[in-house]
Order: structure tokens, then C-alpha cells, then sequence
């Protein structure tokens, strides 16, 4: 990615030397991973059930100080990127965008969702617009998930932002209040739809990120794999050794990366819409 030298966005929180982070905790599994998720969405802290998930092997693998800063450095500008072209979105709807802040951060922090945890990945919080990255997540996704490169990691932090676009466009509390109402399975259906909404409009923002020039020869195959490594039924596959599809709340591999393509392909937003599809 050609990203050095490009804007960096100024809506971020650093608290790695802050003293705000909470450090680290236990490990669990991909369940666990998957209860902390959903318990972000819904706004409760879930964390003292799980303590802190991982992909399985070693705790979030630690950064030298030249990689912190360059991942540092490339998150701020991914960052800065979704602001374009989101802002250009709503302002062509005639409402102002209003950016979420992105919170850097070591082992585990509060949030307004309850505790975020590292080993969770990058994660968003609907009830304080915040998307929260611990910088290690480069190296989980690289040795545990065998998604490699920054496009790969800026795919996932313009799937975050997704969330939030969700949530201004009251997608996601709309959703949310519904999974109330819903058994297990159907309620998952719906958190199903919600993440390969937000693949999609990730891949809205790569889009624009291919006709600005940042990514280069082999950064779109990059992030497809990445869309493709987090698929519930790679992970539950990796985990467990079986899969158990009523229990996906991310979709498969194959969907994941099905929609995130097509947000690459049509640059456009009205082409995300994951509930009314077949």
C-alpha cells in the first residue's frame, strides 16, 4: 500500500502509554472471541465470562517499536481515508458524517461496551463510536489467521468503521432491538447480515482506495484473504475441528468474501444491502 505520506486522521486516542489500558487477562477460545463480540454490539460486558480469547497457540504477539509505529502510522491513514469517503457519502445525501474516533490501545481497555480485549481484533462499540485496535493484531492475523500485508489489516479496520456506519444510519440499533425478540439461530442470522453489511462497505472504501492509488499490484488479493481468514466456518474449523452453522454470527469464508467484493466492485453503498438479499 502506498500509504506514507498520505493524510493521518486526527480522531485517535492513544492509550498505549496512557496507563488507560487494563493489560492482559486469561485465555479462552473462539467462543469466547465470539460471546465478547456479541456482547459488544449489545452494549454488555461479557468479559468476565471468557476472560481473553485468542486464535489459538500463543497470547497476541507482541510488536517491535519500528513495526508499532509504521502500523501506527498506517492505521491513522486508513483512517483518514474512510473519513473521505464517507464524508463524501453523506454529504452527497445531504447529512454531515460524523467520524468515530479510533482508541489505540495494549492487552485490554475500558469501553462504553464493557472491557475490549486485544485478542478480540479490532472491534467497534456502538454506544461511544469508537473502533478499538490493539497494533498486535497485524502479527495475530499473520501467524494465526494467514492474512498477511497492510492491505490485509486495513481491510479490517474499514470493516470496523462499516459498523459505524451502520449505527449512524440506525441499521444497527434497529437490528439489535430486533435480536431481542429473536431466538438464538434467527437472531444470529441477523448478526450474519450485519457483518457481511459492513464487508461490503468495507469494500466500498476499497474501492475508492483503488481509484486513489493507495493500494498497489496485489493488495486487493491481500484483503480478500483476510475477508476470507475470519469466515466462521475457517475459525470454527481451525478451533474445533467441526463447524456448526446455526451457531455463525459472521458468515463463511465464501460470503465474506462475496460481499466485500462486491462493495470493491460497484463503489456503491446501496449495493450492501445484505437483508434484503437472497
Amino acid at each position: 500500500m502506498r500509504w506514507q505520506g498520505r493524510r493521518e486522521s486526527t480522531n485517535v486516542e492513544d492509550r498505549r502509554a496512557s496507563g488507560k489500558s487494563l493489560g492482559g487477562g486469561k485465555s479462552t477460545g473462539i467462543l469466547g472471541f465470539i460471546i465478547l463480540l456479541v456482547g459488544a454490539y449489545y452494549g454488555v460486558d461479557l468479559s468476565g465470562l471468557v476472560g481473553t480469547p485468542d486464535f489459538g497457540g500463543q497470547q497476541t504477539s507482541s510488536l517491535n517499536s519500528q513495526e508499532e509505529q509504521e502500523l501506527n502510522g498506517l492505521s491513522r491513514v486508513v483512517l483518514a481515508d474512510t473519513e473521505t469517503v464517507w464524508g463524501n457519502y453523506f454529504a452527497k445525501n445531504n447529512r454531515t458524517y460524523q467520524a468515530p474516533v479510533m482508541v489505540l490501545y495494549n492487552g485490554a481497555t475500558s469501553t462504553a461496551c464493557g472491557t475490549g480485549q486485544s485478542a478480540m481484533g479490532p472491534f467497534y462499540c456502538p454506544n461511544d463510536h469508537r473502533v478499538y485496535l490493539d497494533l498486535s493484531f497485524y502479527n495475530d492475523m499473520k501467524n494465526k489467521l494467514g492474512a498477511t500485508g497492510d492491505s490485509a489489516f486495513a481491510y479490517v479496520i474499514a470493516h470496523e468503521v462499516g459498523h459505524h456506519i451502520q449505527n449512524l444510519l440506525g441499521i444497527l440499533p434497529k437490528v439489535n432491538q430486533a435480536q431481542q425478540k429473536l431466538g438464538q439461530a434467527q437472531a444470529n442470522q441477523l448478526s450474519v447480515k450485519l457483518e457481511l453489511q459492513a464487508d461490503c462497505f468495507a469494500g466500498v472504501w476499497g474501492y475508492q482506495a483503488t481509484q486513489s492509488g493507495l493500494f498497489e499490484s496485489g493488495d486487493i488479493e491481500k484483503a480478500f484473504r483476510a475477508a476470507e481468514a475470519v469466515g466462521d466456518d475457517r475459525l470454527q474449523k481451525r478451533s474445533q475441528g467441526y463447524v456448526v452453522p446455526d451457531s455463525f454470527t459472521h458468515g463463511t469464508s465464501a460470503q465474506r468474501l462475496a460481499w466485500f467484493k462486491r462493495g470493491l466492485q460497484s463503489g456503491e453503498p446501496s449495493q450492501c444491502d445484505t437483508f434484503n438479499a437472497n
